[in-house]
């Protein structure tokens, strides 16, 4: 008994590593994928080429392969990141990317006669987006942003290749140095007790969201 207590015990600072890295990339992902969304559809065409390219970019090669880009080969030209900070940065540029289409396809929803109705209000293009576009997005896009954070908590483990102690990187070091295969389990737990709490919060937040509707 005093094993697993200890067990839980570090794998709960390693869960808070997880935790750190899932916050924070949420925090700055979801508006930077809203601002590449407005980049991607701008009447700029060089804006929306450069958003277009960004957004292949990120979606078309593997997240892992961007954790090691960012943390080995920056450094070859100069720029050194901390870990915690070169994580954040791959997340972060890689989850705005998804959102940004996610975000896209939600404006992109809305029919181009309440565009019209606005202006015929005499609402400014950034307050018919703020006021009319925006909160009607929110509602056809939580359903796939659901989906994404929930691949954000599972994919904070890819950091164990940057050798930062996360929650699956604490459960493997005690395998190999215990040869016992409990703290797995006990790592599948805290994975499933994360992904069911967001679960949960954006089942409500759909419902709330979805009374609208009626």
């Amino acid at each position: 008994m005093d094993n697993l207590m200890h067990t839980v015990v570090l794998m709960l600072e390693g869960t808070q590593v997880t935790l750190q890295i899932f916050f924070i990339t949420l925090i700055f992902s979801l508006p930077l994928g809203l601002l590449a969304a407005f980049g991607r559809l701008s009447s700029l065409k060089l804006v929306s080429r450069f958003m277009e390219f960004y957004i292949w970019l990120m979606r078309g090669t593997p997240l892992m392969l961007q954790l090691l880009f960012v943390y080995f080969a920056l450094p070859m030209v100069g720029i050194m990141l901390p870990d915690l900070v070169a994580a954040l940065l791959a997340f972060t540029l890689n989850y705005a990317a998804y959102f940004a289409e996610i975000f896209r396809a939600g404006i992109q929803s809305i029919s181009k006669g309440q565009y019209e109705a606005a202006k015929t209000l005499g609402m400014t293009h950034k307050q018919t987006m703020r006021r009319i576009i925006i909160p009607q997005m929110i509602r056809y896009v939580l359903p796939p942003v659901s989906n994404e954070t929930i691949n954000l908590v599972k994919d904070t483990s890819l950091i164990y290749i940057l050798a930062m102690n996360d929650l699956l990187r604490v459960a493997r070091t005690i395998v190999q140095r215990e040869f016992d295969m409990t703290p797995f389990v006990v790592a599948a737990v805290f994975y499933l007790i994360m992904t069911a709490v967001l679960t949960w919060g954006f089942k409500k937040l759909e419902a709330y969201y979805g009374k609208y509707d009626k």
